[in-house]
């Protein structure tokens, strides 16, 4: 009896890169869980801003930076791209409301939603499993999007568990072999 190996993944039979629709890419891209962010800015004349982000990353610990991205057609995009300072708010698991609070378009997102002070002003919103608080290093275009490059400048770490968001849905993430039953 012999083995059937699949062939390896460059040898087997792909679409070329243009026929990849965004639709297919985000339902495809949604199969790896990440964790939920609020990045939060003041722009030229105080006023705060805040978007919901999953696409957060580390990129260095020596120095320490992060990166994160957002479309170019976000009406935040001109406030983010001319910030020199921004904070990274990482949602606690019951922090949904938050989530979906910072990414509805169209609306005050800070109405009535009570912030502490960060470095600068830049506000950080309570709660959060922690935050990081960042200068912008750089920026740099990224297809539809401008990839953020930040200097973390002051770190804290609320010792919350973070939200997660897979699949298009909300999500708490556990040890592996762990269950919650809650």
């Amino acid at each position: 009896m012999h083995a059937v190996l699949a062939a390896p993944l460059s040898q087997q039979h792909s679409p070329p890169p243009s026929a990849i629709g965004p639709r297919e890419l985000r339902h495809v891209l949604g199969t790896f869980a990440t964790g939920v962010a609020v990045v939060t800015a003041l722009d030229a004349l105080g006023k705060a801003h805040g978007l919901t982000v999953n696409s957060f990353s580390s990129v260095s610990l020596d120095p320490p930076l992060i990166l994160w991205s957002q479309a170019i057609t976000a009406p935040s995009h001109p406030v983010f791209r001319d910030a020199a300072r921004f904070a990274i708010n990482i949602l606690a698991e019951d922090q949904i409301n938050i989530s979906r609070r910072f990414s509805t378009p169209g609306q005050d997102k800070f109405a009535g939603l009570p912030v502490l002070q960060g470095l600068h002003g830049v506000p950080l919103i309570p709660g959060c499993a922690a935050y990081l608080e960042c200068t912008q290093e750089t920026r740099f275009p990224g297809g539809d999007h401008t990839v953020f490059i930040g200097r973390v400048q002051r770190i804290e770490h609320g010792m919350r568990k973070s939200l997660v968001f897979a699949g298009g849905q909300y999500m708490t993430a556990l040890p592996h072999g762990q269950t919650d039953r809650a």
